[in-house]
């Protein structure tokens, strides 16, 4: 669709974006964004006198289904209150809420797209301007049909290896909302990782529901499994690190940690816990054991005493007791997680664990997520104290100027241990650009942050 974003005078249209949720979701906001401005169109954030709105949504809790509607109504008033922009909302509301609808509504119109067409949104948007009549259920669905992302909202490129989930958690909806799991060919993504780094990325994050289950039948590897995907992206040429971003702790084997001795390896992983308590992970269905997930984790602490472990915690599942409770906050203390989700539990229509006895009330749900939270937050600042006096190889996001107006550059970024660093040069008229790597020695830690930023200088300036 050549020269699609322009409207009649030559002025360019813009197209405004919001992402909820998981990293999957920011993959495929970041692809369809990409996909636009190529084709001429603006791209921006969601704010009002945009000629299109497009609003990737979440539905994994009762709050994400808040959150996805208010994002929607803001949208439309934008649209309303501007010249009749078209508003698109996909993702997983839209899948767990099939008979949510959007009446005709003078001065725009709302479309509602599912995920498995979600790749449609380009061509979708393009019908539209034209005056044309849109039916995208008439195109082929395709869950990996995205063009690879540009740097558009931000310098990591995620790259999407695998959708859906087999493992029927009993609390999760996803295998209801993103189907059951498909891997995308090795070839595909190895083309988008090479595209990416060609492009400029110096960070790939590889995403998807549950990728330790990834599974390709190849002519070159005729089983290819998680481990084998990531070394193959590991000995692409470039200068690029990688990083993962939400792992099951189950079915990881020597191989998989055997990965995490490579140079280009970030030391952190989000391993998804859930809960401390063995009772509430087997009602949970879940497939490990604490000890199962302590060992893993003494496995890669054992690879780097740093190695930066963050994962989630649902508090308040159905029958849940202080005893259990008592171990997830164990559990908390124990792995000095850099960064814990907490997540008051949320019933979620269709699954198992709605009809499950023994409802915890949402005042001691609310209660209890506070007490692992205030646990949580501890454990972060504690493991970031830990990185002082280190080094960390920052990948700059954005750059300041210091406050004392002497002109100085400040590169705010992340390290490989994945915790934001700001750092400044020695001396003056040092110039710190944005996608560049830096090593940072970490000399401090923010002391009046809740989320604590680790603060060094560069050495490379």
């Amino acid at each position: 669709m050549p020269g699609g974003g322009m409207m009649d005078g030559g002025m360019k249209r813009t197209v405004a974006f919001e992402t909820l949720g998981c990293k999957l979701n920011q993959y495929e906001t970041d692809s369809i964004a990409t996909t636009l401005r190529r084709c001429g169109y603006g791209v921006i954030g969601l704010e009002p006198g945009a000629d299109a709105y497009v609003l990737n949504s979440c539905t994994v809790t009762n709050k994400a289904d808040r959150k996805s509607r208010n994002t929607l109504y803001r949208a439309e008033r934008f649209a309303r209150e501007g010249s009749g922009a078209p508003v698109i909302m996909t993702g997983c509301f839209v899948e767990s809420h099939p008979d949510f609808t959007r009446p005709p509504s003078k001065g725009h119109v709302t479309y509602l797209v599912d995920n498995a067409h979600k790749n449609t949104i380009p061509d979708l948007l393009e019908a539209h301007f034209r005056g044309e009549t849109v039916d995208y259920h008439t195109l082929a669905p395709d869950v990996f049909g995205f063009a690879t992302p540009g740097q558009l909202f931000h310098t990591r490129t995620n790259i999407k290896v695998q959708d859906g989930c087999d493992n029927f958690c009993t609390f999760c909806i996803i295998p209801r909302v993103r189907g059951r799991a498909v891997s995308r060919p090795l070839e595909d993504v190895l083309r988008e990782a090479e595209e990416a780094v060609a492009g400029g990325s110096r960070e790939l994050v590889l995403t998807g529901v549950n990728m330790s289950r990834y599974r390709e039948v190849t002519p070159v590897v005729p089983a290819a499994d998680f481990p084998d995907l990531v070394r193959a992206i590991l000995d692409l040429p470039g200068d690029f690190r990688l990083r993962i971003s939400s792992l099951e702790p189950d079915g990881l084997d020597e191989r998989f940690l055997e990965l995490f001795d490579h140079p280009r390896m970030c030391p952190h992983l989000h391993l998804c816990l859930q809960s401390g308590s063995d009772r509430i992970l087997l009602e949970m269905r879940r497939m490990y054991t604490r000890a199962a997930y302590r060992e893993l984790a003494e496995k890669l602490r054992r690879k780097d005493r740093t190695f930066n472990l963050t994962t989630d915690v649902i508090t308040g599942f159905p029958g849940e007791t202080e005893r259990d409770l008592e171990a997830s906050l164990e559990a908390v203390g124990e792995h000095r997680f850099g960064h814990v989700h907490v997540f008051p539990f949320s019933p979620r229509s269709g699954t198992r664990a709605e009809r499950i006895k023994g409802a915890v009330d949402q005042r001691e749900k609310r209660r209890r997520s506070v007490l692992v939270e205030a646990a949580a937050v501890e454990e972060k600042r504690r493991y970031r104290a830990s990185l002082v006096g280190g080094y960390e190889r920052v990948l700059v996001e954005r750059v300041e100027t210091t406050a004392d107006g002497d002109g100085a550059s400040v590169g705010i970024g992340l390290g490989e241990h994945y915790v934001p660093v700001r750092f400044t040069a020695p001396g003056r008229g040092g110039v710190i650009r944005t996608n560049t790597f830096y090593n940072v020695r970490i000399t401090g830690l923010e002391a009046d942050r809740a989320d604590p930023r680790l603060i060094g200088l560069s050495e490379d300036l």
